[in-house]
């Protein structure tokens, strides 16, 4: 039965096409609009609309995920992940979340000997997509503490809702969806955005992708699914298909998610789609790196088009989803460059611990004979007296080199050195210029380009900084 609603109706010529997508790409689907009865019983067996975790699709995806554990141990897990974060920023909340759900829910429990012990129960199948329940409601009923509010679509992944997405007629403008229903949403809901990790708004002919604490601007298109080299195309058809495909929404929600601590607070950012496209041509690559001889290739996107996080998302996906003792050297060519590479890093929350950052040759030394999963220096470091071949420091061939702009002039000086120090490492270039013609050494350190997204590209997506103004991050 359709609700008998008119922004509904206006809105349907958007939303069944969207609903029939993700059917098509496996994802179970139910209009909400009537999920309580009369007498206020729910379909999906939450107790009131100001419950946004399925319970009745969390538990049996916890147990099918942790078959060992115990309900009484379960049971605690889903306290952990439901519990009320209303007095927590709606960025910090996100966070724990997620932390929860990359990391698992640790338990506290007594086991069969009386003995205190720990355990993390998994929320998600990271590895097993398969093994996760896709849920998509549509006209999805929610109340906050005064007002209740009706989400066009809400993706569940175990009952926990990911994915959310607020659709506009055709003929309204996108923007409206932000400024009039996002932001409200924001203030009367706020317990649906605690667990977020993707928003998506549509029109059906313009569509932006953004996180819980992007302002309107830092929303961004999606147009290409699988590859740089398709036609870029904005439709609510490109979006679906390329951030909500099951497997690619996990990536995106494992890998290419960050936060990063700013002067007002914390804020959340996915991947673009140049960079989600761009660092996943990198991961290929790395995958070849022995067949490639260490040349990963080089990395050109334009001035700020967010090169730095590319390379955060770049290694953070090795770490986590490739097995090895990998350690990344990150490499500038100017000592203001290198502190703030590293800071961004330690923002992001990839740089815990340990300083690892080289302030002399004889510390770079020193740290790459250690076991770090990041090591910061210039190039410069790698000098050697003159005509004086640089001495191996390491032969471990799971030490990826990261240079940023390293084929300047200077580059020429110090780029054999790198070779030698580290003759069995992986070198990949990112950089903001294109590479001149002739520049032989170096591609014979990297090899070719291995992702290009250039200044036009970046000025159509409004992904990079126009005549002054930060357009996007």
């Amino acid at each position: 039965m359709t609700p008998k609603n008119s922004d509904y109706s206006e809105s349907a010529l958007v939303e069944k096409p969207a609903i029939e997508l993700f059917s098509q790409l496996d994802w179970s689907v139910q209009n909400c609009f009537y999920e309580f009865d009369e007498n206020g019983k729910s379909s999906l067996g939450r107790e009131t609309k100001a419950d946004v975790v399925l319970v009745s699709k969390l538990k049996p995806s916890l147990k099918k995920i942790n078959p060992d554990i115990s309900e009484t141990v379960l049971d605690e897990a889903i306290k952990i992940l439901t519990a009320d974060r209303s007095l927590m920023g709606m960025v910090s909340a996100n966070r724990e979340v997620f932390d929860l759900l990359k990391n698992g829910a640790l338990v506290s429990y007594l086991n069969n000997k009386n003995e205190q012990v720990s355990e993390r129960i998994k929320v998600i199948d990271w590895v097993n997509i398969e093994n996760n329940d896709f849920f998509l409601a549509s006209q999805f009923w929610v109340s906050g503490e005064m007002y209740t509010r009706r989400i066009d679509l809400l993706g569940f992944i175990n009952g926990i809702p990911l994915l959310f997405m607020e659709l506009k007629a055709s003929h309204r403008n996108l923007k409206k969806a932000y400024d009039e229903n996002l932001r409200d949403y924001k203030s009367t809901i706020p317990q649906v955005f605690w667990f977020n990790g993707v928003i998506i708004l549509s029109n059906g002919s313009q569509s932006r992708v953004g996180t819980i604490s992007a302002e309107w601007d830092y929303f961004s298109e999606w147009k290409r699914i699988n590859n740089e080299g398709e036609k870029g195309v904005v439709s609510l058809d490109t979006v679906i298909r390329g951030v909500c495909e099951k497997a690619r929404f996990m990536d995106i929600l494992e890998n290419y998610t960050l936060f990063k601590e700013e002067k007002n607070g914390p804020i959340k950012i996915i991947a673009k789609n140049h960079q989600y496209l761009g660092v996943e041509n990198a991961i290929k690559a790395f995958l070849q790196m022995n067949k490639n001889k260490g040349r990963l290739g080089v990395f050109w996107h334009t001035q700020g088009s967010g090169k730095t996080e590319s390379m955060i998302f770049f290694s953070q996906k090795i770490l986590r989803k490739i097995p090895g003792n990998w350690t990344f050297v990150v490499v500038t060519d100017r000592n203001e460059l290198d502190k703030q590479t590293y800071k961004r890093f330690v923002r992001s929350g990839v740089i815990q611990g340990k300083q690892e950052w080289a302030e002399t040759s004889e510390d770079l030394r020193r740290l790459l004979k250690e076991d770090h999963r990041y090591v910061f220096t210039t190039i410069q470091k790698f000098r050697t007296e003159k005509e004086t071949v640089h001495p191996v420091i390491s032969e471990r061939f799971d030490i990826v080199v990261i240079t940023d702009e390293a084929h300047r002039t200077q580059y020429d000086i110090f780029a054999m050195n790198m070779r030698n120090a580290l003759p069995k490492a992986g070198f990949i270039a990112f950089t903001g210029t294109p590479l001149i013609v002739g520049e032989e050494k170096t591609k014979e350190v990297f090899g070719d380009y291995v992702s290009i997204y250039n200044f036009k590209q970046a000025i159509d997506d409004k992904a990079t900084v126009c005549c002054g103004i930060a357009i996007s991050e």
